[in-house]
């Protein structure tokens, strides 16, 4: 056995000697089988020797000419090679010197001396001989230019080679810069390569010195190139290295000065937080992956970089939600009832729906929580509902208004790639209420926009539906939320703005306009205490009678709610508290008699009835936002062609009515008792009073008829007779809408009789008893019947005009 321990380019005046002199190779030599190397001519290298063949050879080789053939296996595994295990070509060397080890091994020094090829193996005398033939190298007379310049470049290869960190003893490149020989060179140079055993054995296998020296450059090209490239990576990786140092040392520096100074918490002391916290969270497996996701990014930054600024923000905003934080619901139905009924007075259907949700609730802990939508004019008190909805729950209250938002963002967020993202106003509420299931009351989605920036009314169909919304995607957060605990109520005036698939995921709730005798008791036990609280006042100072409240009902407002009467009430307050601050300390009570020395003059005029029964003049009642109003219609006759004129601002409908009416007339002329050339002779006019408000809508049919029918027959309209309904060409009578607010309109003008199309008999249901009481309701199907009852004399079938 045979190992390496070369001393590379290790030059000794023998080499000059022995190139010459004519060597005296014996034609057989022993064999000496190297495992892992190649050893060249001009070479000289310490050989540890352990096989017994190897060392007999050895022995042979000093007792004669010490001589000896080297030889490299084909599998340095194999322990016994065959001639077919070994190279054919190897170097014939001298044994320069011979130790033997206490181990048992061998170790001599060789000196290359020149190639041959063995011709035949003998291995039967306890080593290994050969039959060698010596290979010569060809002598080259002339130097050609092409051999000089191969000769320059393998030199500054070398040379290069040494620059960029390559191992090479000086006497190398001294030995290089002197031999002349192609040959020799070519030996030198690869022998300090870390060639491979195959390529090393190929170049001792070419003769020809040209082109072993050819083979020998491309192979120092090679490693000249992984020279370079192992040098520019070792720069780099060096910089690198440098700048984490610096780093490191910077944040050495800096942890120092922060403990001296006391300053906060340390990025490890913060990662270590949020995994304390994790580990106690009970989220979704998603939302978990998602935290030790980022908690694992933050460990990997920079804790001065921005983006640490953007991943600590993001697991603050996680871990503030309350993910499975809840309040417990009081089930208590009459306590509930309690609550409602103390802050809020009347609106008994949406109190009911509530104590159903609970009653549904102390039964089943899984019932999701309802969306309702309560619709109603501005003041009737929708928001401050929804608060005495929360307190009667016993759930945390949030509210935001979406009057005139118009981003899609605002609902589901910003991307965490905006700078300064945030959730969007539903996550943000939840917070804010620190429990998965709060009343979050959305004001105004009636006045929602929608623009280039998307439609929040879409964004929040997800938001408002119960089959979807228990996998609510913010996109700041980029996981799923819970919302399906969460009892949300939407406010709006109108329903018409509202897309119809967001109204079809709502429960709509009406809250109609208060009547007056609902006004005064809300007076009474709200706004009056209110109000005089709010102005420093005592009930010793102050003191409302009910007619003086009534009073300011009905002459100082006019609205469906009560804001306008609690700014009225506010106003008389603040004038006393001014009385009682200029030291007029007493009681002061404001009856019907007096408030007008508080308030002025009325600000409006009441609604009355007619003061006799006149032609042409019928008595009709209209739905507003404000609650309801009667409405007079007037009809005159003039000689003319049978041309209807419209005044008093009427809308397209109304206008349409009219015309249906004037048709129904002028083909049922018989059956009236019209003489038939009557409509032709003359023209109509139909008005309208209070003709700067806009008037519209079909109800008014019925009373533009009857008014009609009035002129055209000469009998009076019956003044304490109001009617609604639509009127068709046939002369049936249509349901109409508003019916309780019509109702209290006419009552309150002092009505004893209404007139009502049959399928409104339903209606009545929301009057008030006392009303009922009080007037006198006629159903009719047709107008023929409107006619009997309006009419103060049943038409008789005779010519008119």
């Amino acid at each position: 056995m045979a190992e390496k321990d070369i001393k590379n380019g290790e030059a000794l005046d023998e080499l000059v000697e022995e190139r010459d002199q004519k060597l005296q190779i014996p034609s057989k030599l022993p064999v000496l089988l190297l495992r892992d190397i190649v050893i060249f001519p001009y070479m000289i290298a310490p050989l540890f020797v352990g096989r017994e063949k190897s060392k007999n050879a050895i022995d042979h080789s000093l007792s004669s000419h010490r001589m000896i053939l080297l030889l490299t296996q084909k599998d340095m595994e194999v322990e016994d090679p065959k001639r077919e295990d070994v190279y054919d070509v190897g170097t014939v060397a001298l044994i320069m010197r011979m130790l033997k080890l206490p181990d048992g091994r061998v170790r001599i020094l060789a000196q290359g001396l020149i190639r041959a090829r063995i011709e035949s193996f003998e291995d039967d005398q306890g080593f290994i001989q050969a039959q060698v033939s010596v290979i010569h190298e060809p002598e080259l007379t002339d130097k050609t230019i092409e051999a000089e310049a191969l000769i320059r470049n393998v030199r500054n290869g070398l040379e290069k080679a040494t620059s960029l960190g390559k191992n090479l003893p000086p006497e190398v490149l001294i030995i290089a810069a002197n031999v002349e020989e192609m040959g020799r060179l070519a030996d030198l140079t690869a022998a300090n390569l870390e060639l491979k055993v195959d390529e090393s054995q190929k170049i001792l296998e070419v003769v020809d010195p040209s082109q072993r020296l050819k083979r020998v450059y491309e192979l120092l090209t090679k490693e000249l190139e992984l020279l370079d490239m192992q040098s520019r990576i070792s720069t780099e990786a060096k910089g690198e290295m440098d700048k984490l140092q610096r780093q490191y040392f910077l944040r050495q520096q800096m942890k120092a000065i922060q403990k001296e100074l006391g300053e906060g918490t340390e990025l490890q002391e913060e990662i270590k937080a949020y995994q304390d916290k994790l580990a106690k969270l009970k989220v979704a497996e998603e939302v978990r992956e998602e935290l030790e996701k980022q908690i694992s990014r933050l460990a990997q930054m920079h804790p001065e970089s921005a983006e640490t600024a953007v991943v600590r923000t993001y697991l603050d905003w996680m871990f503030t939600l309350p993910w499975d934080k809840t309040t417990v619901d009081n089930l208590d139905l009459r306590k509930a009832k309690k609550i409602l009924d103390e802050d809020h007075y009347g609106l008994e259907k949406v109190k009911e729906r509530i104590l159903e949700y609970l009653a549904v609730r102390s039964l089943s802990k899984k019932i999701k929580g309802p969306i309702m939508c309560f619709v109603g004019p501005p003041g009737v008190g929708k928001t401050s509902l929804g608060r005495s909805i929360a307190r009667a729950l016993g759930r945390q209250f949030i509210r935001i208004s979406l009057g005139g938002v118009r981003d899609e963002a605002e609902i589901r967020g910003h991307r965490r790639t905006y700078v300064g993202a945030m959730p969007g106003r539903i996550i943000q509420g939840v917070r804010r209420a620190g429990s998965a299931n709060p009343v979050f009351m959305m004001d105004e989605v009636d006045k929602i926009g929608a623009d280039f920036r998307g439609d929040p009314s879409s964004a929040l169909l997800e938001v408002l539906d119960p089959e979807q919304n228990y996998s609510f995607r913010d996109h700041y957060l980029g996981v799923p939320f819970d919302l399906s605990k969460v009892m949300f109520i939407t406010t709006a005036n109108l329903l018409d703005p509202i897309q119809p698939a967001f109204r079809d995921r709502m429960e709509i709730l009406d809250l109609p306009g208060y009547m007056e005798e609902e006004k005064l008791q809300i007076a009474l036990q709200h706004l009056v205490p209110k109000q005089i609280r709010e102005h420093a006042l005592t009930e010793k100072l102050i003191a409302f009678t009910e007619g003086a409240i009534k009073k300011i009902i009905a002459l100082y407002t006019r609205e469906a709610g009560v804001r306008n009467l609690e700014r009225e009430m506010a106003s008389v307050c603040r004038k006393v508290a001014r009385k009682v601050a200029e030291g007029r300390k007493k009681l002061y009570r404001i009856t019907s008699q007096n408030i007008e020395s508080y308030l002025g003059p009325a600000k409006i005029f009441k609604d009355q009835v007619l003061k006799k029964d006149q032609v042409g003049v019928a008595t009709g009642v209209a739905w507003t936002a404000t609650g309801g109003e009667i409405l007079f219609v007037e009809v005159s006759k003039m000689k003319g062609k049978g041309n209807l004129s419209l005044t008093g601002s009427l809308g397209d409908v109304m206008k349409e009515s009219a015309q249906a009416a004037l048709s129904y007339a002028r083909s049922h002329a018989e059956e009236l008792g019209v003489n038939v050339n009557f409509f032709a002779e003359n023209d109509f006019h139909v008005h309208i009073p209070e003709g700067a408000i806009p008037k519209d809508g079909p109800s008014a049919g019925v009373t533009i008829a009857t008014a009609l029918l009035s002129v055209c027959t000469d009998m009076k309209v019956m003044r304490d007779v109001a009617m609604t309904g639509e009127i068709t060409l046939r002369g049936n009578v249509l349901p109409v809408g508003g019916v309780k607010e019509k109702v209290l309109a006419a009552q309150r003008a002092g009505v004893r009789r209404m007139i009502l199309p049959a399928p409104n008999k339903k209606d009545l249901i929301d009057i008030p008893q006392k009303v009922k009481k009080e007037m006198e309701f006629i159903f009719v199907e047709e107008i023929q019947d409107v006619f009997e009852h309006a009419l103060i004399k049943a038409p008789e079938k005779k010519a008119e005009g």
